[in-house]
Formats: C-alpha cells, structure tokens, sequence
C-alpha cells in the first residue's frame, strides 16, 4: 500500500490513531515579494492553461511558488521534487515534493523529512489530505523522534491547505490560502519553514 492508496483521512487516523483537529495555528500577514516572481506567477496564470492537468499546476504554479521561499532556507534545507521513500511496505511511495534538513554529505542524500506538499489530483483535497497524512506519519517515523512536529501542505495551485502532525495529534490550520493573494500566502509558507527551522 503507498501513500496515495487511502481516500480519506479517517482511515489514515483509524490505522495510527491519530486524533484530528481544526485550528488556526498560521498567522495571516502579508510577505514583500520581488516583482519579479509576480511577474512570473501572472505571467503563467495570464498566458498559459495552468489548471489544464496535475502537471501544469505543478510546474506553473506549485514548484514556483515553494520555490521561492525555499530560496531563503537552501543552507539549511533540501528540496525534493518526486523522492521516493520508504518506511515500511505500507508507509511507502513518492511525495510529490518534500522539504529534510540538509544532509552534511551533500544534496543527494535524503535525511529528517519535515515538511510534504501533496498536490490534489482532480481538485480531491479530501484525498490529498489523506496521502499527506500519511506521508506526515512515515516522516515522524524516518525521523525517529514522533514528538517532533513535521507540516503538511495539500494544493491544487489555487487554494493551500495547511496542517502538522505532533505526535499523535494532527491540526488543520482552518484556514486556506490562495494563489490570488501570493503576499499572503508565502508568508504562510515562510511562516511553516520558520517552525521547521527551529525544530
């Protein structure tokens, strides 16, 4: 079974006994952004089909924007795009993107995962929350250390969904954030890879 095999997040906390809850635990602030990458960003919503498929939301709009913040954090983190892993034959498959500590042996070893974007096939958050959930569980695990809080994001490259996993304890930030207000949501995300930072 890999992450992408559970529908909902019912049956990820049934399996792991996880306990859920909705939360605000994201401050809503504005973030200044380089004119450049608002360039870019309306340059692909404007010009090209960016919700045409998984794909072109991935590329057009997810990657750039993850990107972009992760530009600030690259010393101390790797950004994974299609990494496979595995924890156990039930805890396995390939992330859509992932965010671990920076390994001292370079950037072609994986170590701590800490932070997954799973995207929404066909706009199913439901499930998409279900593989990030998941992922967040087999993360806790490869960390080895299951108090240690690992963040989940799910997109479909218009709205961004937050959570974290603590221990056995998984919050939904109860509110999202969309491509429409990118100062918003970057700081959002500046705000996830801070808490990941001083974990």
């Amino acid at each position: 079974m890999s992450f992408s095999d559970f529908k909902t997040i019912s049956q990820v906390q049934q399996l792991y006994q996880i306990h859920y809850q909705e939360a605000v635990f994201i401050p809503v602030k504005k973030m200044e952004l380089s004119s450049l990458f608002v360039e870019e960003i309306a340059f692909n919503i404007n010009q090209l089909d960016v919700f045409s498929s998984e794909a072109a939301r991935c590329e057009l709009l997810i990657l750039p924007v993850l990107r972009e913040v992760y530009k600030q954090y690259a010393q101390q983190f790797s950004l994974w795009v299609q990494k496979s892993i595995n924890y156990t034959p039930e805890l396995s498959g390939t992330p859509d993107y992932m965010i671990s500590k920076r390994s001292a042996l370079g950037k072609t070893v994986l170590e701590f995962p800490l932070l997954m974007l799973v995207e929404a096939k066909k706009n199913d958050f439901e499930q998409g929350w279900a593989q990030c959930l998941a992922e967040l569980w087999a993360a806790q695990q490869l960390n080895k250390n299951p108090q240690l809080t690992v963040y989940g994001i799910v997109s479909d490259g218009k709205y961004w969904e937050f959570g974290q996993l603590t221990g056995q304890m998984f919050i939904k930030n109860s509110q999202s954030f969309v491509i429409d207000d990118l100062a918003e949501l970057l700081s959002a995300l500046r705000y996830v890879f801070e808490q990941v930072n001083h974990a």
